[in-house]
């Protein structure tokens, strides 16, 4: 049975994480992929009004759900 795109990308990126370590699996994406927009406009309308603190609980809630 064929596997889905986004089980594919999954078992990429832990296959890359488990053999490179987040930052190096980080490294190899950012340099294979080619992206679009701006990037630093787009990142302060994300989180113009997020502290730290939010962001972060936000990520363990996601964590914790099995989301991310």
């Amino acid at each position: 049975m064929l596997k889905t795109l986004n089980e594919i990308k999954k078992e990429g990126w832990d296959a890359l994480v488990e053999k490179l370590g987040i930052a190096g699996a980080t490294m190899f994406v950012m340099e294979h992929e080619k992206g679009y927009g701006n990037y630093t406009e787009e990142r302060r309308k994300i989180f113009a009004e997020k502290t730290l603190d939010v962001i972060t609980k936000e990520i363990k809630d996601l964590k914790s759900k099995g989301t991310i």
